[in-house]
């Protein structure tokens, strides 16, 4: 019998069968739906501890009953989880119980009557077309005065943000983009994102100047468009994130305000102001849903009723006795 994923990842557990059902589930989890290592590790540790709780309730996860799930709910909300991380663990419960079901490991399904709170989603934080535009000048001109390893460092800097804006990756796709993706076509990117799902993003003229620029600065032989000497072989996420927030603060705005996530959001909602279609912009962020999308169109809504607010002359009047 193979080591349960939760144990693999310390989270506790209600007995081996429950550690196997767990392993089988991410099993399927990762075969049929691709899902990405990080999804399985953050499944197993949510499952881990559910399973957990229910063992020291004298309970199993096969036999587990509604109210057995409503308890454990109360007690995240007793630990002052937040309300996203409660909702998370129950997804994840209701698929697990939905799986066992399906498979006959049990012989009922509980949680298909626990009905998930509705969260209000939090708006993206966007970034103006004004900040940006200080943010690439800033990069463009440290492209210029920078000599020697701080120039490779700068070029690079600039390729990463204009292909950002210009596309909308994902942070992991765009430090995981390799020379040949760049060098195949002028004009369009093939990204593989989430679940294996590929997609073509347009280039556009500043993006593929920057990396026309930034390609004869390589040295080496790496496969990665943006290599490094850490284990990976390529930049990551959290030194792109780091060094991005240090040119922020350098072009004055405040290293809170941004993040690559950000950027992303930035590309969707610029595109979307300036007269984008919904469904296009859905295909460029690689959006399975386009439910997740339209989150950029309440971005724009308020920002709108802000401009009302703030610059309409019978905006703050008093309506008429």
């Amino acid at each position: 019998m193979p080591a349960s994923a939760a144990n693999r990842h310390g989270a506790p557990q209600d007995s081996p069968q429950t550690g196997y059902h767990i392993e089988t589930f991410l099993e399927m989890l990762s075969v049929e739906r691709g899902a990405a290592r990080n999804t399985l590790e953050a499944y197993a540790r949510d499952l881990g501890e559910y399973a957990g709780f229910l063992s020291g309730c004298g309970q199993q996860v096969p036999n587990a009953t509604a109210d057995d799930i409503r308890t454990y709910l109360a007690n995240l909300s007793d630990l002052g989880l937040s309300a996203s991380t409660q909702a998370r663990r129950l997804s994840a419960i209701k698929q697990f119980h939905k799986f066992l079901f399906a498979e006959g490991l049990s012989e009922q399904n509980p949680a298909a009557i626990i009905e998930t709170p509705r969260r209000a989603k939090a708006l993206p934080k966007v970034l103006s077309e004004a900040d940006v535009t200080a943010l690439l000048e800033q990069a463009q001109n440290e492209t210029q005065t920078a000599k020697g390893h701080r120039r490779l460092k700068a070029v690079r800097m600039l390729c990463l943000l204009e292909l950002l804006y210009a596309t909308g990756m994902r942070v992991s796709e765009l430090v995981t983009l390799t020379r040949q993706t760049v060098q195949s076509d002028d004009r369009v990117l093939t990204i593989k994102g989430k679940g294996g799902r590929e997609r073509l993003v347009p280039l556009s003229g500043a993006a593929r100047a920057a990396i026309d620029a930034y390609l004869p600065e390589l040295k080496g032989t790496s496969p990665w468009l943006f290599p490094s000497r850490g284990k990976q072989g390529h930049l990551t996420r959290q030194m792109f994130a780091l060094e991005l927030k240090e040119l922020a603060a350098r072009a004055g705005i405040g290293a809170n305000r941004i993040s690559p996530h950000i950027l992303r959001h930035a590309f969707a909602s610029h595109l979307l102001a300036n007269g984008a279609d919904l469904r296009a912009v859905q295909q460029m962020l690689g959006h399975a849903d386009i439910s997740t999308t339209q989150i950029y169109t309440h971005v724009l809504s308020e920002r709108l009723k802000k401009v009302v607010n703030q610059h309409h002359p019978l905006a703050s009047s008093s309506p008429a006795a």
